[in-house]
């Protein structure tokens, strides 16, 4: 098929190009900066755009003419603050909002009957309830104050592309990324591994947190799947083992060769981490891939963050 990746040059996009062209499809990979070397080189046809111009985004949809939108604009950066989280996620938002509907428009303008895109799953789960969180489970009724715009982001992707009538929409709810070209792998210079190398990742309080990784190879392959087997609707895509912050974090700094992560006392990380920090540590529940591995047929090449880290990175 023809397919139309916006934002092959980012996070997932740069494993995720050469997985359509092996799988034998026409890709369009876009770029925001023109930097088209990576994407030519990964077998794709390099456009440019912005995908929060409206019209730069009609003309790359008009040009490519494809069967399938792929929505993977971010503008993911390190140094996260937790205590101002919206403000980090703040250009990432924006193309969860405005350039969703940018694409959607563009699809909807063009005939693109089939729309897929990235959105995310972890802090944006209920914080109570019975085991895993699935596609059905619905969002935090309560989300920190510093989270909250990010949440109405995340909603805003879910609701618009998996609640669409009038055309084929898919939602990829993933979870935290690792492994090459995400900033989570060994030889770069991601601000975690830092970290956790140097101590300054503690386990704050019961660490208790339960957070879903995804390795970005597994992301991507899922992706691929999804493009040709997915029915509309809504999909965790994440590993077979969501595990708390005491667990994962000992587990990351063991594959790093770095010495276990100190304990940090709840009253004395509030001031440091905020409400959203202190929640991601402690209160947070993981996702469920079920679905996506029955409906998609998805096998896991890095199973549990345990493979992953002490082999994927």
């Amino acid at each position: 098929m023809r397919i139309l990746l916006a934002g092959a040059s980012g996070a997932l996009g740069r494993t995720l190009t050469p997985a359509l062209v092996a799988a034998g499809h026409h890709v369009f990979g876009t770029t925001r900066t023109g930097n088209a070397g990576p994407i030519a080189a990964a077998g794709a046809t390099p456009l440019t755009m912005d995908g929060l111009d409206r019209t730069s985004v009609l003309q790359a949809v008009e040009e490519a003419r494809p069967d399938v939108i792929i929505h993977q604009l971010t503008a993911l950066r390190t140094g996260i603050d937790p205590t101002h989280f919206d403000r980090s996620f703040a250009t990432t938002n924006r193309l969860r909002t405005e350039g969703t509907d940018h694409l959607l428009e563009a699809a909807r303008t063009f005939g693109v009957g089939r729309v897929l895109t990235q959105s995310f799953t972890g802090f944006t789960n209920p914080r109570t309830g019975p085991g895993l969180a699935d596609e059905t489970s619905g969002y935090d009724p309560d989300p920190a104050p510093a989270a909250r715009q990010t949440l109405a982001a995340i909603r805003h992707v879910d609701e618009t592309v998996g609640g669409a009538t009038d055309l084929e929409g898919v939602v990829l709810r993933y979870g935290g990324f690792y492994g090459p070209g995400t900033g989570i792998a060994k030889g770069e210079d991601g601000d975690l591994l830092e970290m956790v190398r140097r101590r300054r990742m503690p386990v704050v309080g019961s660490g208790a947190g339960v957070w879903s990784f995804v390795h970005v190879a597994d992301a991507a392959n899922a992706t691929v799947a999804a493009v040709e087997a997915a029915a509309p609707g809504l999909y965790n895509v994440v590993d077979d083992e969501p595990a708390p912050v005491s667990e994962w974090l000992p587990a990351l700094a063991a594959a790093l060769g770095a010495k276990p992560p100190r304990p940090l006392p709840l009253w004395l990380a509030r001031p440091l981490l905020g409400e959203h920090g202190v929640n991601l540590m402690t209160k947070i529940r993981g996702s469920s891939n079920a679905k996506a591995k029955r409906e998609l047929g998805w096998t896991l090449t890095y199973p549990t963050y345990r493979v992953g880290f002490a082999t994927g990175l």
